[in-house]
């Protein structure tokens, strides 16, 4: 055997203080004490009562976004809010409007000027940042173009423009005669 192991431990010179544990010295100061009953507590040092545990939210409802500012707002101050350039594109595009269904009824919706007859959109004016649009609700197929310059297989065909002169000025006509029959088809 080693000499370290059959020797006895040091003790401590008399009266001075053996380093303890924390456990040690934690569970020594507990035994001094007397336990505390909740009578003897003083209310004022209480801990605050815990908070009721939140109900999740129902998930059969799902959230609804906001709803925009200018939902259902009047179209002239979105004319009024574009450049030049587009301004003159979607002046234009609303005469157009205007002639093929006069009894329409506009606002925004979407931040763009929507038009309804009935409550059946038939067309919309988007501006972009580098074009305007003119959106024609209707079966795609209904649109004629011989030239290729409508894009869009959704439920309706969108013309994109970012000159004055590339208007096509009668064939938009054609455009939206359809479109307005489709919407009033809808109606029944």
């Amino acid at each position: 055997m080693s000499p370290s192991r059959t020797t006895k431990p040091r003790s401590a010179p008399k009266g001075a203080r053996r380093p303890t544990s924390r456990k040690a010295a934690l569970r020594k100061a507990s035994a001094k004490r007397p336990a505390r009953t909740t009578s003897s507590r003083n209310p004022a040092r209480a801990a605050p009562a815990r908070k009721p545990a939140r109900a999740p939210a129902p998930s059969a409802a799902p959230r609804r976004p906001a709803s925009r500012a200018d939902f259902g707002a009047h179209i002239d101050g979105f004319f009024a809010r574009q450049p030049p350039g587009h301004r003159a594109i979607l002046e234009a595009l609303r005469a157009l409007v205007d002639e093929a269904a006069p009894d329409a009824a506009s606002s925004l919706k979407w931040g763009m000027p929507v038009y309804t007859l009935g409550g059946k959109m038939f067309c919309a004016l988007g501006s972009h940042k580098a074009h305007v649009n003119l959106v024609m609700a209707g079966p795609p197929s209904a649109f004629a173009d011989p030239d290729g310059r409508l894009a869009g297989q959704g439920d309706g065909r969108h013309l994109r423009l970012t000159a004055l002169e590339e208007l096509p000025r009668d064939q938009v006509r054609g455009w939206l005669r359809v479109a307005v029959e489709a919407a009033r088809a809808k109606l029944g």
